[in-house]
């Protein structure tokens, strides 16, 4: 077979990229040649066809503009530190897309809109590269396969014209393409065209109603077999890495628990040696009281292991003024704490210890308590053999917490085809879940926390208008301010990071405050609108919907799947 010309590929790729974004350029401008909103919508479609079937190539090549194009229509705010915060109105098709049926008396706002989308395709029309290796194309494919599932058909970027099964259809139609483009790479034909049969078949089964579609056969007969596939086709193509994103470059199930990578979510990859041995040294840091001032509280103190690592209390005690969360799935994150005041683990059991209200002990001191310890300190000599005293104990006790994910749940089971135990009810809620309910949107699949797929760079605070109480009547926001105390950014009021839904049944009360008891309270706040449906009026909520309008039984079902979720140390026997 002739060597493939990596050159002629990579010009052929680029021609489809720049036509589709010629188009799309075109189409966007035309928008304001109209008067009619009818019209006007149906040349955003247009556009919006062309930015999404460019979508695999963009948020491959140009990851950051591909992200400001697709944002959500909500204020942007970028908080490095005191001295360095940027608040940005968003732009791009989201935004188009809500303005566009808003009513009369914002054509202004829309025209900046539309100039600031188009002059930032242009730039892009005017400095692309293609220049994609094999490794490149493979990860390309693979993000988009789980864009699809996390986020294409949940309607996370379709907001008001629920055009997300449809769009789902334009982007896979592009891996079709792709897949043709690179058609002489294959040494097994068959892999080519069972590849190119799922994509095919995947679009016909998108062409569905979004309320009613079936995201749960969707990933079970079209995800899964298709990331299989994949890994067939990188050994078929002899694929060499150089290294692993957050998805592993062997991933062969959405729910697979070996599918992330959980060490791409630390600043400390290279500390892996011995990593078992630091991992049983960070437990018994963990559940050890003399890491406290008054040596009557540690770790497990707020995190007890049978609860999920939770304490089924509102809040641990009257110092504490917010619920002790989960660590479950706790290491797929980017920021830490409720407020995300933290950038990593190791830095989490920094805020811990000197928090007056917790072990309320600088890191100095408890290094000379465990020093003392002559376990500890034959550990710490045994497995780090550095002078980093300090790092070694937050890292060993980060290192156990990045141990607590299982995958093992009912859900992970079934869809990975290990058992066939999920009630149609359980089903219904995972659709419900992932589409009409639009929790998803937020608590982002696999993880279902707000880590947002597939490249997991960025962990999202949102604002829901929590109550102070049990109120739907005279309700009043929690006066916690959330992320607002991290940098004092009036913007960020009331923000909270998103919590994982894993191990939800037995990790209440709920919310950062624990004002709902059950999960049915939880979804009965969301289905009324979150804050906004009980009185609460804020400017920033981030919410997609007034209310949800779910029926009983609806959230009944969602309330059964989320329980699907429980994994298998925690269900009661």
């Amino acid at each position: 077979m002739e060597p493939v010309n990596k050159d002629t590929t990579n010009e052929k790729i680029a021609s489809f990229y720049l036509s589709e974004l010629e188009q799309c350029i075109a189409f966007l401008d035309s928008i304001s040649t109209f008067q009619k909103a009818e019209e006007r919508i149906a040349f955003y479609k247009k556009a919006r066809k062309h930015f999404k079937t460019m979508e695999p190539i963009m948020a491959a090549i140009d990851k950051n503009n591909f992200k400001s194009l697709n944002a959500p229509n909500i204020l942007q705010v970028q908080e490095e530190d005191l001295t360095d915060v940027k608040i940005r109105n968003p732009f791009g098709f989201q935004v188009i897309e809500e303005l566009l049926h808003e009513d009369e008396g914002g054509a202004e706002v829309l025209q900046n809109a539309i100039t600031v989308t188009s002059n930032r395709l242009k730039l892009l029309q005017s400095n692309t590269h293609v220049q994609l290796k094999d490794y490149h194309l493979i990860w390309l494919i693979r993000d988009q396969i789980l864009r699809t599932a996390a986020t294409g058909i949940t309607g996370f970027d379709s907001p008001v014209l629920g055009q997300a099964l449809t769009e789902s259809r334009y982007t896979t139609q592009t891996l079709i393409t792709l897949l043709e483009l690179c058609k002489d790479k294959f040494r097994t034909v068959q892999i080519y065209e069972d590849l190119r049969a799922s994509f095919k078949n995947g679009i016909a089964a998108l062409n569905a109603d979004f309320d009613t579609f079936d995201r749960y056969s969707f990933i079970k007969n079209y995800t899964d077999p298709q990331l299989k596939l994949l890994v067939k086709t990188q050994e078929d193509w002899k694929v060499n890495f150089p290294f692993e994103m957050a998805v592993s470059n062997t991933a062969t199930s959405f729910f697979g628990a070996n599918t992330l990578n959980v060490l791409y979510f630390s600043d400390y990859k290279s500390d892996t040696l011995h990593l078992k041995q630091k991992e049983a040294f960070g437990k018994a840091l963990f559940n050890d009281k003399s890491l406290s001032r008054n040596k009557d509280m540690a770790c497990a103190s707020c995190h007890l292991e049978a609860k999920a690592f939770t304490d089924g209390r509102k809040t641990f005690d009257a110092r504490q003024v917010r619920n002790s969360p989960t660590l479950t799935y706790s290491a797929y994150q980017q920021s830490f704490f409720m407020d995300g005041r933290a950038g990593s683990l190791e830095g989490q059991v920094v805020g811990v210890a000197e928090n007056h209200n917790e072990f309320n002990l600088p890191m100095d001191s408890i290094v000379g308590r465990v020093l003392k310890n002559p376990a500890y300190k034959t550990a710490i000599d045994s497995l780090y053999g550095s002078k980093r005293m300090d790092f070694n104990i937050r890292h060993a006790i980060a290192s156990y917490v990045r141990s607590l994910n299982a995958f093992n749940s009912k859900l992970d089971r079934n869809i990975q085809g290990v058992e066939t135990s999920l009630t149609a009810e359980e089903k219904q809620g995972f659709n419900l879940f992932m589409g009409k309910a639009a929790c998803a949107t937020c608590h982002f699949p696999p993880l279902f926390n707000g880590t947002v797929p597939p490249h997991y760079n960025d962990t999202e605070v949102e604002l829901l208008g929590v109550p102070e109480k049990k109120d739907t009547i005279n309700a009043m926001i929690s006066d916690d301010l959330g992320r607002y105390n991290v940098f004092k950014t009036f913007q960020r009021k009331h923000f909270f990071k998103t919590p994982t839904v894993r191990n939800s049944e037995v990790t209440g009360p709920y919310m950062h405050n624990g004002v709902y008891d059950t999960l049915e309270e939880v979804v009965d706040f969301y289905n009324r609108g979150g804050g906004k449906g009980i009185g609460i009026h804020e400017e920033f909520q981030t919410l997609p919907f007034d209310a949800l309008d779910l029926s009983k039984a609806e959230q009944e079902s969602i309330v059964a799947f989320m329980k699907t979720l429980t994994d298998a140390d925690f269900v009661e026997k």
